[in-house]
């Protein structure tokens, strides 16, 4: 069936579609660089979570928390002492879980693992697990990034 008026020309209609291909390509490559030199949410400078929700953990026990857009893990010590994590592994971002049995963090997504304070002991992890600094004030458990001062209370 041929039509009497077209929109537009055979020619046009190539030059559209190829046109949007290499657009498409183009954005494509962009994108990564683009997310790399703005990202696109930056890490909290510290959360304050309730202490409640983490006083009556066990010892050798861990509970997930968030840390901006990622995990955080607090570990509670056999002492009474807690320790906490950026709960992703350093090789490539991978969330890491606490085998309780083993007390070792384990990363499936390579086979990393880390000793129940975070340090690297297998795997392709090159460093160990960020430690996070924690306070508690009153009944807020405050978790801020290492540097700062750190004090740990049971």
């Amino acid at each position: 069936m041929k039509l009497k008026h077209s929109l537009f020309t055979r020619r046009q209609f190539l030059n559209g579609l190829l046109g949007g291909w290499l657009g498409a390509l183009l954005a494509s490559f962009l994108y990564p660089v683009i997310k790399f030199v703005f990202p696109p949410t930056r890490e909290p400078d510290q959360v304050i979570l309730a202490f409640a929700d983490f006083r009556d953990m066990k010892p050798n026990s861990v509970k997930n928390f968030l840390w901006g857009t990622k995990p955080g893990i607090l570990k509670k010590q056999d002492d009474g002492s807690y320790l906490a994590f950026v709960g992703v592994c350093t090789h490539l971002d991978c969330n890491v879980s606490y085998l309780a049995d083993q007390r070792k963090f384990f990363c499936a997504c390579h086979d990393g693992w880390y000793d129940e304070n975070g340090r690297n002991i297998g795997g392709p992890p090159p460093k160990p697990l960020r430690r996070l600094v924690i306070s508690i004030e009153g009944e807020d458990l405050i978790i801020k990034r290492e540097g700062e001062e750190r004090v740990e209370d049971q």
